[in-house]
């Protein structure tokens, strides 16, 4: 319970995170080995994001040919930036191409997306301790960061839906990085509540850039956003700056009262390392993950479709109900940002073409008249029991089915997805796949040598952990 009339108390929610992070042992080797996935999935995602110019526009300093001395460098740049200007680039990078890992709860959002401020504090603080003659942060130590923000993030979102209120998911990233790192800064107990209460009394992005009719690029680099932001307020706080205890629960002023409908807010379970172990890898399309299943299903189905497309009368995708809350969209899509997160085309796409790549929202792609065709022909239907099962812990399915219907009355099968590839009941077909991403991320920016050094150096987990953050940085610095 949240709510007190104590003013020399602190909301309780912000004394669990401080000590979860401060205290908290993870001793699940499970989290260890499925955040190294984590680790090299996210790290490809922000290097096959440099491919596209309105990623990289937004990259390097705010003031061009600025270096900052022991600063962080950016992963496929040579770019070396103050700690908050390095959390947004990296966290830009990653979330670009909506292709980084997800959790899916009463709230949606990508944990890995604070992998943008861990790194690059760990970078930054491994540079400082070596001109000071100290040891470096191990990349143990990211990983450990990575499990904690996870798990901030995604039990936050177990019972807590920002969407409901009309507010962005990136600010349980905020939260998440300012926790971890202000505790990677050396940050006490008194400093980590400080900086955390900042965190909710910063508000949160309205999710208008991710719906009709705004949707745009915001939601590309909202999270590298929030990332730094948490960055920043943990810099603060370690420097003295002071906190506000009731920050959520101040009657007519707190986060609360004022943006959350006078709900409190609930850690549905004890702060663990659940979220790491259950994360969802994108593994084999770039699509909002609430369509990865019906992408499963329609590239299934598109060697069957394919030669039929002028024989079609209608098509059917059954769907959970956050899928048709978020992705459910009729009439013109204006550009990547809300191509990717559009059921109906991320559908059609996979019927037209057996498969759904990054460069398949581009307009090029997106001129094909027959593509508006396939979604005018599209009907979105619920499934009840695939919205109770999206949301039982013991399942977390994200299931679609799709089936298409001809003129001659004639009909597809009904193919149903109920797991996508990169659900933990999946985790050990995925992880081949998830490997082979990384090597194919990347050759989107190295040479092949450098490639090789790369993947030798992360192929184990007992070495990888053992590397110096600052050595393993340098392999993907070009």
């Amino acid at each position: 319970m949240l709510k007190t009339s104590d003013q020399n108390k602190t909301d309780i929610l912000l004394e669990n995170i401080a000590d979860y992070v401060l205290e908290k042992e993870i001793v699940s080797e499970e989290a260890y080995q499925t955040a190294r996935y984590v680790l090299l999935d996210t790290l490809g995602c922000g290097i096959l994001a440099l491919n596209y110019p309105e990623c990289t526009k937004l990259l390097g300093p705010v003031v061009p040919g600025t270096v900052v001395p022991n600063g962080t460098r950016v992963p496929g740049t040579s770019f070396v930036l103050d700690p908050v200007r390095g959390a947004f680039n990296i966290g830009c990078m990653i979330r670009w191409l909506d292709y980084n890992d997800t959790w899916l709860a009463a709230e949606w959002g990508h944990p890995s997306d604070n992998l943008g401020g861990i790194l690059a504090v760990a970078d930054y603080l491994s540079q400082v301790r070596l001109s000071e003659g100290k040891e470096p942060l191990k990349v143990r130590d990211v990983l450990e960061m990575m499990i904690k923000a996870h798990e901030i993030q995604g039990i936050l979102a177990l019972e807590n839906s920002l969407n409901r209120v009309g507010l962005d998911h990136v600010l349980f990233v905020k939260v998440a990085t300012t926790a971890v790192a202000a505790k990677m800064l050396g940050g006490s107990r008194k400093e980590i509540i400080n900086a955390v209460s900042n965190a909710w009394i910063d508000n949160s992005s309205l999710r208008t850039y991710r719906h009709a009719p705004n949707t745009g690029s915001r939601k590309s680099w909202a999270a590298g956003d929030a990332t730094s932001r948490g960055v920043q307020l943990a810099l603060m706080a370690i420097k003295g700056e002071m906190g506000y205890p009731q920050a959520l629960s101040a009657p007519g002023w707190g986060f609360q009262d004022v943006l959350f409908k006078e709900k409190e807010l609930k850690l549905a379970r004890e702060l663990d390392s659940y979220v790491m172990e259950n994360v969802l890898f994108k593994v084999s399309y770039a699509a909002e993950f609430h369509a990865q299943t019906a992408a499963e299903c329609a590239v299934k189905l598109h060697k069957q479709v394919s030669g039929r497309l002028n024989e079609i009368d209608r098509i059917t995708i059954t769907t959970h109900e956050s899928a048709i809350r978020i992705i459910d969209k009729k009439g013109p899509l204006h550009n990547p940002a809300d191509r990717d997160h559009c059921l109906q085309y991320i559908t059609a796409i996979g019927l037209l073409k057996g498969d759904i790549r990054a460069e398949f929202y581009e307009d090029e792609i997106a001129n094909d008249k027959r593509i508006d065709e396939l979604r005018d022909k599209m009907e979105v239907i619920e499934n009840k029991q695939y919205s109770v099962d999206y949301l039982d812990p013991n399942k977390r399915s994200i299931a679609n089915a799709v089936q298409v219907h001809y003129i001659d009355g004639t009909s597809s099968e009904f193919v149903e997805c109920e797991y996508p590839l990169g659900h933990r009941f999946r985790r050990d077909e995925a992880i081949p796949k998830i490997i082979e991403k990384f090597s194919s991320n990347l050759k989107a920016q190295f040479p092949a040598g450098q490639q090789r050094k790369i993947e030798e150096a992360v192929s184990n987990q007992e070495s990888l952990e053992k590397m110096n953050v600052n050595e393993f940085v340098t392999l993907f610095l070009k």
